[in-house]
Parts: C-alpha cells; structure tokens; sequence
C-alpha cells in the first residue's frame, strides 16, 4: 500500500473520530495497568464500574497487597475470568513493589514480564499512560486492518508489525484509538455497516464484497 493511501486513512480515521482515546478511566500508569488487565474478554464499561470502587479504596500497588484474594475476587467478580486476574494481579503488584519500586516500568520488555501483561497490555500502557509511540493490537484493530488491506495476517503481533511498518509513529497512538472506535460504530464482526463508512471508498473489503 503506498504512502498517498496510508494518509488518506489516517485523514479520514480522524476526521470520522477526532475524540477517540482509551475508554478505561485511570489517573496513572498503575490504575491502567490493572484496568487494563481487568478489560480482557469483557468491556470498558464493566470494568470501569469495577475500577471506581477499587481503585478508591486501592489506589496503589502497595495498598492491593493489603488486600486478601478472596476480597479481590469478590469486587472484580462481575469480570469474566475474575479469579485468574485477581492471582495475577496480586502478583505483578508484589513485582512491582519489591523490583521497581511500586512503580510501573516504561519498557515493554519489563512489562511482559508481569503476570497477566500480554503484548497488547503493554503497548496500552505505554502509549496512554507514558505516551511512547506504541500500537496495541486488539480485536477490532485485527479486523478493520485487515479488511482495510493493511494486513493479511492473524496474529496480533504479526499485525502490529505491518501496521508498524505502514503508518508513521506520530500517529499510531491516535489511529489505533481511531480503528477501535471505527471497528465498534462501523466496522462490526457481522454486520458491518459498508455503505455508512467513510473509509469504503478506500476499503477492498468493501470494493469486493
């Protein structure tokens, strides 16, 4: 795909979504690490719900090991998968504060390393919370890119790469929010909404469907 199409969908990705950005509410790296962690397999919303209460009575990573399992089980118990996430969260907080200091590592080699803490976790933290230049890969990044002819690939590190390689840095923060929000207003698993998007004119999925 050549550079002229490249900007093109940048341009359009952000006159179509010029608010876009991470739907978590967090106030430092920390809370959206956890939030973030939470998020798996649910949606923003439930864990926001989740996170106002939590992170109200726990605001750091040396007040959640105050913090039985069993009662962090049972606040972030309307999350999928809650007693996974509540081991693996208790377990990146003892990390955190006996290796970094209670602080959350800027690197993304040092944030795979926490329990819980995937490739797509990291580049979210250190995009939105240390605003490095990163591009988290999820599900509906996965699919807008690949039926906008941005990616052949499946695996979200394979995609990362080509996106990586296409889009200039300066933008990958904004147009990954751009492409989660496109992918959940347009863009759908089912039913996607072709003949409402401003991208189709620039969409092979569109153009030979």
């Amino acid at each position: 795909m050549d550079k002229k199409k490249i900007h093109t969908l940048i341009k359009l990705l952000a006159e179509a979504y010029p608010e876009a950005k991470c739907d978590l509410n967090y106030q430092n790296p920390f809370q959206l690490l956890i939030a973030t962690i939470l998020s798996a397999q649910t949606t923003d919303q439930k864990v926001n719900k989740v996170t106002a209460q939590l992170f109200d009575k726990y605001p750091t990573p040396e007040s959640f090991l105050k913090l039985p399992i069993s009662e962090l089980e049972k606040i972030i118990n309307p999350i999928g998968l809650f007693r996974t996430k509540a081991k693996r969260i208790l377990e990146t907080c003892k990390i955190l504060v006996e290796e970094y200091n209670g602080e959350v590592p800027s690197d993304i080699d040092n944030l795979t390393k926490l329990p819980g803490v995937g490739r797509k976790t990291a580049n979210v933290v250190l995009a939105n919370a240390f605003k490095i230049p990163a591009f988290p890969v999820d599900t509906h990044v996965k699919r807008v890119a690949k039926r906008l002819g941005l990616t052949d690939e499946s695996d979200p590190e394979k995609v990362e790469r080509d996106l990586t390689k296409l889009i200039p840095s300066d933008y990958w923060i904004d147009t990954h929010h751009r492409l989660i929000y496109h992918g959940r207003r347009v863009c759908s698993a089912r039913k996607p909404q072709c003949y409402n998007c401003p991208l189709n004119a620039n969409c092979p999925y569109y153009l030979t469907t």
